[in-house]
């Protein structure tokens, strides 16, 4: 549903939005919305002009908005090739397709949040407001590290975790995490030793979560597995609790850098 919201959000003018719509008048009516919310507001109906307009240097895309069906090239394929390219901005699934397949599909390919139409606008921008947030405080996270003599990260007895560089380190192989796999895993450690419940996961890791389900967290907790456990079907980091959620375990760990 696309509605007027007159009202433009203070300090959101710097951000800009890729949203890749082929449906001209939702397209419009986004684009509209976004503005007069303060945001800058690029237009795509199809994979290639997406592309070109996501790898711009001259402007720089702080989130996208994608749909899955596209002429000639797919969201699924759009959000892979971004992924390549990009591990850390935020992508926003708004499609048509309901299935939990879908969903799972899209959340492999690296997409943060999914919304099925028809959707409710303000939640929409809520859901963008928060990405946008979260994004821009971690990155500001990574520039002070960065600044640091020895940036903080997070040292385990098989994998250390880089907050700088969005990366998880296991021997000798670096592997990108996107925002929200960096938010889920940085969630657990912080956490480490409590019973996390899936609900509190949701509330306190994606906040808005409408069409967020306890499935979507065990999907990005097998892919988290698949990256430090040493045997992922035999977990001894993230473990399940049975009937709850999980628990965050280890031998040893620390904030490398940090004062104890």
């Amino acid at each position: 549903m696309i509605g007027k919201i007159p009202a433009p959000t203070a300090n959101a003018s710097t951000m800009r939005i890729l949203i890749v719509e082929d449906e001209e008048a939702l397209a419009q009516g986004l684009k509209f919305n976004f503005e007069q919310e303060g945001y800058a507001v690029l237009l795509a109906g199809d994979g290639p002009t997406a592309l070109k307009l996501f790898d711009d240097v001259n402007a720089p895309v702080d989130l996208l908005i994608l749909d899955l069906m596209l002429p000639g090239m797919s969201g699924y394929e759009i959000c892979t090739v971004v992924r390549s390219k990009n591990k850390t901005v935020p992508i926003l699934v708004l499609s048509a397709r309901t299935l939990s397949e879908d969903r799972m599909h899209a959340f492999d390919c690296g997409t943060d949040q999914y919304i099925t139409k028809p959707f409710d606008l303000p939640e929409l921008l809520n859901r963008v407001r928060n990405l946008l947030e979260r994004h821009k405080t971690l990155l500001t996270a990574s520039k002070v590290a960065s600044a640091e003599p020895t940036p903080p990260q997070y040292e385990f007895t098989h994998f250390r975790v880089e907050l700088q560089s969005f990366e998880v380190i296991v021997g000798n192989k670096r592997h990108s995490l996107t925002t929200q796999e960096m938010q889920l895993l940085k969630y657990f450690i912080e956490h480490e030793g409590e019973v996390l419940s899936r609900y509190r996961i949701l509330d306190e890791v994606w906040d808005e979560h409408v069409d967020v389900t306890t499935r979507t967290i065990d999907n990005f907790v097998l892919r988290l597995r698949k990256l430090i456990e040493p045997d992922p079907a035999r977990p001894q980091y993230i473990l399940s609790v049975r009937g709850t959620g999980y628990r965050f375990v280890s031998g040893r760990s620390e904030v490398a850098g940090s004062k104890p």
